[in-house]
């Protein structure tokens, strides 16, 4: 192959790589609350206020952070993410996967997109491993202190983001380029070089996209959670979503790493055969298509 490919990897963060909605290990304890009751009470704001529920919750992070004198600047969230706690493996997959890409001529690009907080994903161990940290995030007032969102991913606008690393646009305050019609061929990374991982219902709509669309889709589940696994074979049983299983186990050697390096030999030898067809049809004369 004459040049280096790239192939993207995109991830779901809470569920994903950690095995806690990242607000659960530092934010929500110094509330005095319980995840359970701290989600329960999001909720029900969000189904009394027919609001987003990703609104809701930062609403409420804001509402009680005020109540119970708690601070809530950015430099506060990200001390949030120190807490957090990732599957075995997750520290050193990503050097492992570039490693393995660069040897066989792919650059890796890794991504995050998460209903999740950015603020709170910048302060975790990997956070310098992404090229771009998609995630909901917070407006901060002329004092530091988070007043609005900026940011609110949900379910659906996830899809969003796998079109902006496809064309290149990875700029969320800049839409032209993710709304113009750019031929496939002319897109930065085609979706038979992308990947998205997740672990749950709000990634079927990420799932569906790479399936349609030719890339490729892997749902995991933790397996100290007793309906982790029911809940991933039944997303996979139904209709075009995601086609492959794993725990999250992100080890080296796992079964995970050694899907993830099938999937990036395989994008080499597409490209190689794709280089081959243009070169017979130049030698040949022959107009491309």
């Amino acid at each position: 192959m004459d040049k280096e490919i790239t192939f993207a990897i995109a991830y779901d963060f809470d569920g994903t790589l950690s095995n806690h909605n990242m607000q659960e290990y530092d934010f929500i304890p110094k509330l005095g609350l319980t995840a359970e009751e701290f989600w329960k009470e999001s909720s029900l704001i969000g189904t009394r206020q027919n609001a987003d529920h990703i609104l809701s919750y930062m609403y409420l992070m804001i509402r009680k952070a005020q109540a119970a004198d708690i601070p809530i600047r950015r430099e506060d969230f990200v001390n949030n993410g120190k807490k957090i706690t990732l599957f075995p493996g997750v520290e050193t997959w990503f050097d492992r996967i570039n490693s393995f890409g660069k040897s066989i001529g792919v650059n890796v690009e890794h991504y995050i997109i998460s209903s999740g907080l950015k603020e709170i994903i910048e302060g975790c161990s990997i956070n310098g491993k992404f090229k771009k940290v998609f995630a909901s995030s917070f407006m901060y007032d002329a004092n530091g202190v988070a007043c609005w969102p900026a940011q609110a991913i949900n379910y659906t606008t996830k899809t969003q983001y796998l079109f902006r690393i496809n064309k290149g646009a990875l700029d969320e305050s800049e839409n032209s380029t993710v709304n113009r019609y750019i031929p496939d061929e002319q897109r930065t990374i085609p979706f038979n070089r992308m990947l998205f991982i997740g672990d749950g219902s709000t990634d079927i709509p990420c799932f569906r996209v790479m399936n349609n669309l030719g890339g490729h889709s892997i749902a995991v589940y933790d397996d100290n959670n007793p309906n982790g696994k029911t809940r991933v074979r039944d997303i996979c049983a139904s209709g075009k979503r995601a086609s492959l299983i794993f725990k999250t186990d992100y080890s080296e050697n796992s079964p995970i790493e050694h899907a993830v390096k099938s999937l990036l030999t395989k994008a080499v030898s597409e490209a190689e055969i794709l280089e081959l067809i243009q070169k017979t049809r130049e030698e040949f004369g022959i107009a491309p298509d």
